[in-house]
């Protein structure tokens, strides 16, 4: 029961049947709902077709007919109030569920007359819960208003829409809120400024865009201090916010838009980022325009649309559970019942619904975040589910008076109070009171002062900040590297940590290195560039304050592109997850019982630092030093956080087995998390700990990593958690595992009480971890043990030494098949890519330059360029002054992928070089010319001292015809290398021409500009 034209209504039927059409035709192929039963779905209007909008009678009239004539079993619609109001009662009387995601009133909360309403959708009472928590967080507790646009006709959008946060604040918080309508007359604005003025500073105004708009310019010419008023614009489909601006969507007329409106915040619903969201906009798209011939543009009036979708799959949903047991398929009582207190994975996200079959939503608050262009950012989202703001980390609100401002300024609202009259003090008195006062504010102002130039110097010192070339590295086994190879902790050389693979089984070896002589931990952070805004700086000096036995140290962080990486202390013990997945190590209950405790201690002293909570915890993160001391890792730095994995990815999945289901909502929840998130994921890490078999453990199942999350996400009873087993650990030890992972994020403890829990749950294990190994450790270790691994360690060393001087000089696989004593026989290769570059101008560049600054230069770019190669799978065959040789395809043959790592390898030189500086001519440009070709080549060791590693045959000739026939700053391609690349189908190449090559003839070449943005390679 849908309006059929009138698509300014969310509800309207080419928005909304097309999304029911779709859920009906996924029951049984996607959600396996009601199989072996049909249902027919009708449509009819509820629009009056005289004036195009809802009509109450209309609506009365189709549903009772309905009754009589069709006898439906279930009603989805109306969307507008007081038809559905109307058709709600008579559903209750004839006890038939009726499904909408609309209605948005805070009448239909009343369940004694709307006994079987389900609202897949928004309501106002929820944006009034939003109200709640927001002005108790902002301490509004004593006043605020609400001004609504309302005519009294068609179907009041406004006045419902204001009413859930007009009644929430008064009822629940007992605030003085005052209410306001208005109507479209210009000339009743000033009396709207003038009841503002007198009766509120924290402000709700619910309009169309327009009227509001008229409103703030009057604002702006009548009230003297903006910066005391909070004003917030209901907009919940964000059509202010459609230019970044809400003042670009009126004439240009604004004397200083950007002062008034720094004191106006956006409330818009959030849309859902899930992937199946915008899989569903797209098909909702189409089919609007297949079925209706109507373009719809995507808006979050589209959440509308999915939550009637959501709706038809939760009422299939307890309707099969309604004839699995036995009831009728008209049972509206008992199908609504279970609709209640639900929670399902719709298109929209996680769907759950309260006693009265109200959806939870989520809302987002936006302001202007950027004080010279006026731009609005998000700066915090309300999580309806958990009833929380979390607000952003990167996008702050610039109160215009340096905080929030009062919603009860002393003498405003109340200027008679006695309090406010002028008093009668004596002289000497106003004199010592007012001298007190000074000196205490003098003293108070003086450390103040002391303690912000004390931070500010902290601030611009950056004594956290490593350059990259501070850090020394051993060269690691490329094998090791690119392959990734399972050892145990005893195998474990020095060049490598612990992290999960994409398959979420083994370990691979994240890269260590040296500080100061230090070995450290050195995590790659994926990013291009890190902004260094006052909040990322105040993070890494609390990083770098941070010092506690169970989180693991903060050395620094780098900076330098593309070298962007986070330095911390090296466990050498590697993860807790290495440590539980290497069967070789015993544990007993006394050393599981340490490593929880040391979690416990690490996780509570987080929780009460000023990071608040970790976001990310798991075994993995859990990282074990040389004495046994389990130290938490990957807390902190927000924004240095990144994901590269695809939505759909195996890895990302595998990442999610500890992640809490209420922040599984989103695809990309919030780095910083929460603290009853991290409970959860420390009640995962218990039960790893418990049966060591892996995270998320379920006994008799094989669940992909996927199939997991996406059970744990749904939240349907019984809820979905892992395996526990009384006889592999203690009764009491499960009742924390459960507790720890309750659906209600407050039925879960905190790290205080579990800290106490597990004292009494171990009382025989409160000594500390050291002393309870150092028996075990006096029986593993010995003198005999010393001595050989101190030999051991002196011959390895050496021969490390000699390895790496013999890998600089060959290649990989030569070199091992001369450590294996065999004779390095000459090969063909059929294809492989050879690049060559030189510097133009480099012969006059070196006549003016001294030897030894030509000599700088080159180690310079060479080194810049040895950096870069070492990420493509390419081999440096030598450099002759300023000429460079590479080669890829050999020794070691990898298809026709030699083209596409060349081409990408050369890409990356030519941008380097753009920004390259001389440091003896610094304002001059580096024009480096390169060219590349394919072909066949011949290769082998040349030579018994200082052997070398060469390749023979026309194709290196044809290469350097290629660079020497080349321009500056551009890539010479020949055609053979084009054909291969063209097989990739994602690099740029533009054609050059026929260009005559010296002892070659006419050859067609072509210039690589790049790679095509627009192209998604897998």
């Amino acid at each position: 029961m849908l309006p059929d034209n009138h698509h300014k209504y969310p509800w309207a039927l080419p928005r909304v049947l097309p999304a029911i059409l779709m859920a009906h035709e996924d029951l049984h192929a996607k959600h396996r709902l009601l199989l072996g039963r049909f249902i027919n779905v009708l449509n009819y209007s509820t629009e009056d077709p005289a004036v195009g909008s809802c009509a109450e009678s209309r609506a009365q009239v189709v549903a009772v007919d309905a009754k009589l004539y069709i006898r439906p079993d279930a009603f989805f619609g109306p969307g507008c109030v007081y038809p559905l109001a109307s058709v709600g009662r008579f559903a209750s009387h004839w006890k038939l569920p009726l499904i909408t995601a609309g209605g948005p009133a805070y009448g239909f909360d009343k369940q004694e007359e709307y006994r079987t309403i389900v609202r897949s959708g928004p309501s106002t009472t929820k944006l009034g819960d939003f109200a709640n928590v927001l002005h108790t967080h902002f301490n509004w507790t004593s006043r605020a208003m609400v001004i609504f646009h309302d005519l009294r006709h068609d179907d009041r959008p406004h006045y419902f829409l204001s009413e859930g946060i007009y009644l929430n604040l008064k009822e629940e918080m007992n605030i003085t809120v005052e209410a306001q309508p208005y109507e479209d007359d210009v000339k009743y604005y000033k009396d709207l400024i003038s009841f503002m003025k007198e009766r509120g500073r924290i402000i709700y105004i619910c309009g169309p865009l327009e009227t509001f708009l008229n409103i703030m310019k009057l604002f702006q010419s009548e009230i003297q201090d903006p910066e005391n008023y909070a004003i917030f614009y209901l907009d919940v489909f964000a059509e202010s916010l459609a230019n970044g601006r809400p003042w670009q969507n009126s004439d240009p007329d604004w004397a200083d838009p950007i002062a008034v409106f720094k004191s106006v915040f956006v409330i818009t619903y959030r849309s859902p980022d899930n992937p199946e969201y915008r899989d569903f906009q797209k098909k909702l798209h189409a089919r609007a325009q297949r079925d209706f011939g109507v373009h719809l543009e995507p808006s979050l009036m589209d959440y509308i649309a999915g939550s009637f979708y959501d709706g038809f799959v939760l009422y299939a949903m307890a309707l099969e559970e309604t004839l699995a047991d036995g009831g009728a398929q008209n049972d509206g009582i008992n199908i609504t019942m279970r609709t209640q207190n639900r929670r399902l994975w719709g298109v929209t996200g996680l769907v759950t619904t309260d006693h009265r079959n109200a959806r939870d939503i989520d809302v987002n608050l936006w302001a202007m975040t950027n004080q010279e262009t006026g731009e609005y950012g998000l700066v915090a989202y309300y999580n309806g589910t958990t009833k929380e703001i979390i607000w952003s980390q990167t996008e702050k609100i610039h109160w215009p008076s340096g905080g929030p401002p009062l919603d009860n300024p002393p003498c405003v609202f109340y200027p008679d109070d006695p309090a406010c009259k002028d008093g009668h003090l004596p002289v000497l008195g106003i004199v010592a009171v007012g001298s007190g006062l000074a000196l205490i504010i003098f003293g108070i102002s003086s450390f103040l002062i002391y303690r912000k130039l004390k931070l500010e110097k902290e601030l611009a010192g950056m004594l956290w900040r490593i350059r990259w070339e501070d850090l020394q590295f051993e060269s690691p086994n490329k094998y090791h590297k690119r392959a990734g190879s399972r050892l145990t902790l005893s195998q474990r050389g020095s060049s490598y940590g612990s992290l999960i693979t994409a398959h979420g089984k083994y370990q691979l070896f994240a890269k260590t290195g040296y500080f100061k002589g230090n070995l450290v931990a050195i995590k790659h952070v994926n990013k291009k560039r890190i902004e260094l805004t006052r909040q990322v700086l105040l993070e890494l000096k609390h990083m770098r304050d941070v010092q506690f036995n169970h989180l693991t140290r903060f050395i620094g962080a780098c900076i330098d592109p593309p070298n962007i990486c986070i330095i911390t202390e090296y466990c050498p013990r590697g993860s807790l997850q290495d440590i539980l997945e290497n069967e070789s190590i015993n544990l007993d209950w006394m050393f599981r019982y340490s490593l929880i405790n040391d979690i416990v201690k690490g996780m509570n002293y987080l929780h009460n630092s000023y990071f608040g909570c970790h976001g990310n915890l798991k075994s993995s993160n859990c990282v074990v030093d040389s004495r046994f001391v389990l130290k938490i890792t990957d807390y902190g730095l927000a924004s240095f956080r990144s994901s590269t994995e695809n939505d759909d990815s195996h890895a990302l999945y595998a990442k999610k087995l500890w992640t809490a289901p209420e922040l599984l909502i989103y695809d990309r929840h919030p780095p910083q998390g929460t603290q009853k998130g991290d409970v959860y994921s420390f009640g995962i890490i218990l039960q790893e700990i418990a049966l060591r078999n892996g995270p998320f453990y379920v006994e008799g199942m094989d669940l992909s990593p996927k199939e997991i999350v996406q059970k744990v996400r749904n939240g349907q009873k019984p809820y979905f958690r892992p395996t526990t087993d009384n006889r592999c650990h203690s009764e009491e030890l499960t009742i924390l595992m459960e507790g720890c992972w309750a659906e209600d994020p407050a039925e879960r403890p905190d790290f205080g009480h579990i800290k106490i829990y597990m004292a009494k749950l171990n009382k025989e294990g409160s000594t500390s971890i050291l002393n309870n190994l150092l028996s075990r450790m006096e029986q593993y270790a010995n003198n005999l043990e010393n001595l050989v691994e101190e030999r051991t360690q002196a011959y390895l060393e050496e021969k490390r030494k000699a390895e790496n001087l013999l890998y600089q000089i060959l290649p990989h696989s030569v070199a091992e098949q001369l450590k294996r004593g065999e004779t390095v026989q000459a090969e063909a290769f059929d294809s492989v890519t050879i690049y060559f570059s030189d510097i133009v101008g480099f012969t006059s560049m070196s006549a003016e330059s001294t030897p030894l600054q030509v000599v700088t230069l080159l180690n310079d770019l060479y080194t810049c360029f040895d950096a870069i190669i070492d990420n493509f799978d390419v081999y440096k065959v030598e450099t002759i002054g300023d000429a460079y040789m590479v080669v890829s395809g050999l020794p070691v043959r990898n298809g026709k992928l030699h083209a596409r790592e060349i081409a990408g390898m050369s890409l990356a030189l030519l941008e380097q070089v753009k920004t390259f500086k001389i440091r003896h001519r610094p304002n001059d440009q580096l024009r480096l010319r390169i060219g590349i070709h394919t072909g066949p080549v011949c290769a082998g060791v040349v030579g018994l001292k200082m052997p070398r590693y060469c390749l023979f045959g026309d194709t290196v000739n044809t290469a350097s015809r290629m660079e020497s026939n080349g321009e500056a700053l551009k890539i010479h391609v020949s055609s053979a290398t084009k054909e291969v690349l063209d097989e990739f189908g994602y690099f740029d190449l533009q054609l050059r021409g026929d260009v005559e090559m010296k002892g070659k003839g006419k050859m067609r070449t072509y210039w690589l500009l790049g790679e095509k943005t627009d192209v998604y390679v897998i």
